[in-house]
């Protein structure tokens, strides 16, 4: 069965490049988001994200005619749910639980459209046994279709999970060269499913089931997430030691058999910073080192302000005024603008909610943050007694201290 036409739900960071990458080739795509300033953006064939690339699919996508976004769903053969998954409310120190209230939402909404033949697929990382509990929802709001879950190979609905495995920055390349793991609630929702993806997907499609496909990319992050950790744990004990950080993992390096990453802030965005705590919320006594990456890289974006307050208090003792810090770079990492849990944001907020200090910001792929005072690099530099680096853009490269600033440098900038 062919798809003529596609529904993708949630048109952000993975939603939008997706839909315009099914509508590159002609493929009729109707985009949905709750968002009425990104569905209006969007049917002007422009975009209200930062991704390179991703505006001239859209514009021409938009004008062929092959793309629109609508606030409610409309009926498709194809329907792809790319909603955030967020954290319930939790107190200091309790583990966080997944939100799948989005995603739930979503259910909802394409419900009363759906048809005999269509397929459900869902691209939200999410903890393992979301894609049943999405066939649940959509079974119970369609009592006149049949599930996977009760009709097996035989369901009018065919559903899947399909989690996005791209880089910020690199998305539209990322999308088609990438391979994507599939996990079907039977082997005829995965093979359809293959069909689907393989429309622009140069990658290979590997085949699961559902259950490991969710727990493939939890693993994924977490695995980035533990060795991330290790290097920030390495920071922080090289920083007692005297020990250039950067240089010894470089040398590290040498060994033919080690790849330490490099230290940060912390660890930002909607992936890495969260889904490890997807596996720890259902296995809290077995995801014991997950947990504890989870920490170290929490801790580190306070072990960074700790550093940043001795410097303010150090320059304000010989100085006698209070000093004026910047903090360059906001996003959770480097040359985007999404600052989805990102510590750089976090370390800035901190400094400007406990502080009376004047705090700058030097952001340049952004041109508002909320609670921010953003500025250019120059003004920065001729302005603040302390330049904070948090992250490694490309803007950062050529900076030198010809001001004899004090300079803290956590993300690597300068080396």
């Amino acid at each position: 069965m062919s798809f003529k036409t596609i529904s993708v739900v949630g048109l952000g960071y993975i939603g939008l490049p997706t839909a315009a990458m099914f509508a590159s080739r002609k493929k009729k795509v109707i985009g949905v988001d709750i968002n009425r300033h990104a569905v209006d953006t969007i049917n002007q064939g422009k975009i209200h994200i930062v991704e390179p690339e991703l505006d001239k699919l859209v514009q021409a996508a938009v004008k062929g005619g092959y793309l629109k976004a609508t606030l409610t769903p409309e009926p498709a053969d194809a329907f792809l749910i790319a909603v955030p998954t967020p954290f319930l409310p939790c107190n200091e120190g309790e583990i966080p639980t997944p939100d799948l209230s989005y995603i739930k939402a979503a259910s909802k909404a394409i419900a009363p459209v759906l048809k005999k033949g269509d397929l459900v697929i869902l691209e939200s990382t999410s903890p393992v046994g979301a894609t049943e509990k999405m066939a649940d929802w959509l079974s119970e709001a369609r009592v006149d279709l049949t599930f996977p879950q009760t009709h097996g190979k035989d369901a009018d609905v065919n559903i899947s999970h399909c989690p996005e495995r791209v880089l910020p920055g690199h998305v539209v390349r990322e999308l088609v060269e990438n391979d994507r793991v599939i996990g079907g609630l039977t082997s005829k929702c995965s093979q359809r499913s293959v069909e689907l993806y393989q429309i622009f997907i140069r990658g290979e499609c590997v085949v699961t089931n559902a259950r490991t496909a969710e727990m493939t990319k939890l693993t994924e992050n977490s695995f980035r997430d533990v060795q991330i950790a290790f290097a920030n744990e390495l920071s922080i004990i090289c920083d007692k030691l005297d020990i250039n950080v950067w240089e010894l993992i470089a040398l590290a390096n040498h060994h033919p058999r080690v790849n330490i990453l490099q230290p940060g802030p912390g660890v930002g965005g909607h992936c890495i910073a969260v889904d490890p705590w997807f596996i720890v919320s259902q296995f809290s006594n077995e995801a014991r080192i997950i947990k504890q990456a989870r920490n170290t890289n929490e801790y580190k974006a306070n072990w960074c302000l700790e550093k940043i307050n001795k410097e303010i208090s150090r320059f304000e003792t010989v100085s006698g005024r209070n000093a004026i810090v910047a903090c360059m770079g906001l996003s959770f990492k480097p040359n985007i603008d999404d600052l989805r849990e990102s510590p750089a944001k976090y370390i800035h907020d901190v400094l400007r909610e406990e502080l009376n200090n004047e705090i700058l910001a030097v952001e340049p792929n952004i041109s508002h943050a909320e609670g921010a005072i953003l500025c250019t690099l120059d003004y920065a530099k001729q302005n603040a007694d302390i330049l904070v680096f948090l992250v490694n853009h490309n803007e950062f490269s050529l900076f030198s201290n010809s001001g004899n600033k004090i300079i803290l440098d956590f993300c690597g900038a300068l080396n």
